[in-house]
């Protein structure tokens, strides 16, 4: 019987360490879906067995049983709501659809509405509930990696020796490296997690400028990833350059342009912004809306437009800062232009950052700002050419608690079918959402007394409750108060479980079921052409054009 190349995805999943054992694929299936292709790979010990090498190939089995490489995507765009949990996105649905006075729950935030939806497992090599940066490795580079690893593969998080030689290529550089245009766009500091591991190499991600390395990283040739974030070893670099995060890129002896009261932190005395300038001439360096405006004929722009991340939405000054919604269009109203297709990262950075203060307002509103961004984006775009994911990087602890009556105000109080507050066994009312943990703990702390908790708190102690507070009298819909939460922690905790995955477009079909979190680099190099040909042309193909061995970075870099 000659050998099948083509199965159902299911059956690929659940057969995978079969296939290794054998070197055989099971028969073809009806249901299989449109392009599916077998890769063999390798049983191995969990986790000792899990080398760079193994989960490059098993997120490309993933990706390619469901089809994927059928994808014929000319531009990529990859949405990232950071610590976008599916009850952040079940609640800021809610609260949408509220706020255009309906009651809520039969709304859809713009992503939902798309065809293909799965699940991403989130864990990092090292830890049950990850951050943001190893699982953003883990996205942009198809190989899993450890907590605070930026762009290297896993190994130990302050070893910089180790690290030099794990670097990982991301889909960014490669899109680089094979003549499209590429767009970063975050609301955090360009140097922050989750854009660093779109372009930068650090076994940790607080090495964001040159004063945070030790001096061991700078003599083992480690380098800050600021400094990174404006390099071009692939290509002509990111034709946009959005964010946050003035002060990683300007001296010490250089004021702010906003706030005359700050300085740069670099203490290296390099002026980034001069030195991206420099390799990228007539582009132009912006900070503000006005600039922005300015500069639409400018080739390529980076855009710094805080001194640290930008501005929640709800503190947003409009005629300044634009927002995430307006980057978007920007980024890809320039990038659209380029003759050989785009990738295009946006992250949504302050729905973490919120949720992390123990604020569910704040964490709500970022996410409707990203619904906003992502109905641009698809409103910019044709499925016909673009496959647009969406997606988070992690979960945090955020509940959706109680039985409160059919368009109850997200935010408030539980109300009953009856219209009555409901009330805990003590007679007290409790709100829908609530945190595991976080500084909405109700006990006194070193900077708030016992009771409810406002926005901005940040504790460094805390005393147990006395009981539960009485929110009878409180506006839990008050933009800056905090839900209630059942350990007391300075930050909120991320939370473990698996996020939503939402995708149209060319490739989109490949989105189903439960994948590890790796594998959606793998749907995205696999369905686009130009991403899995040049990957081709490095050697890292199989028999059946599926890129299935670990990429070099040196392999594709124009320079040194």
């Amino acid at each position: 019987m000659p050998r099948l190349k083509y199965l159902p995805a299911a059956l690929c999943t659940s057969l995978l360490a079969a296939c290794a054992s054998t070197g055989t694929a099971p028969a073809a299936s009806a249901t299989a879906p449109a392009g599916a292709i077998a890769v063999e790979v390798p049983a191995v010990a969990h986790p000792q067995g899990e080398t760079a090498e193994w989960w490059y190939r098993s997120g490309a089995a993933q990706a390619a049983a469901r089809g994927a490489m059928a994808g014929q995507a000319r531009n990529v765009i990859l949405f990232l709501g950071d610590g976008m949990s599916l009850t952040t996105v079940a609640a800021a649905r809610i609260l949408e659809g509220q706020r255009r006075q309906q009651p809520g729950e039969e709304n859809l935030l713009s992503w939902e509405r798309f065809p293909h939806t799965g699940f991403s497992k989130t864990y990092n090599t090292d830890s049950q509930t990850p951050d943001s940066a190893g699982t953003m490795t883990a996205i942009t580079t198809g190989v899993k990696s450890h907590m605070g690893a930026i762009g290297v593969s896993a190994g130990r998080r302050d070893d910089c020796a180790d690290s030099l030689g794990k670097q990982r290529l991301t889909w960014l550089h490669l899109a680089d490296a094979a003549g499209m245009a590429t767009g970063i766009v975050t609301t955090a500091r360009l140097t922050h997690a989750t854009p660093a591991a779109t372009w930068a190499h650090s076994p940790n991600r607080n090495w964001e400028h040159d004063a945070d390395l030790p001096a061991k990283a700078v003599a083992e040739g480690c380098v800050d990833i600021a400094r990174q974030m404006v390099s071009t070893p692939y290509g002509r670099g990111p034709t946009v350059l959005f964010g946050g995060g003035r002060a990683q890129f300007m001296p010490v002896d250089a004021r702010d342009p906003e706030h005359a009261g700050r300085t740069g932190l670099r203490r290296d005395g390099r002026d980034l912004v001069a030195e991206w300038k420099a390799a990228h001439p007539g582009s132009a360096y912006v900070w503000n809306r006005e600039q922005l405006q300015a500069a639409a004929g400018a080739p390529a722009v980076l855009g710094l437009f805080e001194y640290d991340h930008l501005q929640f939405e709800h503190e947003r000054d409009a005629a300044a800062e634009p927002s995430l919604a307006e980057l978007t269009a920007e980024a890809i109203r320039r990038l659209s232009q380029h003759p050989e297709g785009f990738v295009l990262m946006v992250e949504g950075a302050r729905i973490d950052h919120a949720n992390h203060y123990g604020n569910a307002y704040r964490a709500l509103d970022e996410t409707i700002a990203m619904a906003e961004a992502v109905r641009t984006a698809a409103e910019l775009t044709s499925p016909e050419d673009t496959l647009i994911l969406v997606t988070a990087d992690h979960s945090h602890t955020l509940n959706f608690v109680g039985y409160p009556v059919r368009g109850n105000p997200i935010l408030d109080k539980v109300r009953d079918q009856d219209g009555d507050e409901a009330r805990d066994l003590t007679g007290l009312p409790y709100t829908t959402l609530g945190y595991a943990n976080g500084p909405g703990h109700a006990g006194a702390s070193n900077q708030q007394p016992e009771g409810p908790k406002r926005f901005l708190h940040a504790p460094s102690t805390a005393k147990p409750a006395h009981g539960r507070p009485d929110l009878s009298q409180v506006d839990t819909t008050d933009p800056d108060y905090l839900q209630e939460a059942l350990v007391p922690l300075k930050s909120e905790s991320h939370g473990g479980e698996d996020v939503g995955i939402w995708a149209r477009g060319p490739g989109s079909e490949a989105v189903r079921g439960t994948l590890e979190q790796n594998a959606i680099y793998h749907v995205i190099v696999q369905a686009t052409p130009k991403l899995r040909e040049r990957l081709c042309q490095a050697g890292t193909c199989d028999v059946n054009g599926v890129p299935v061995q670990l990429p070099q970075p040196q392999q594709f870099r124009s320079k040194d």
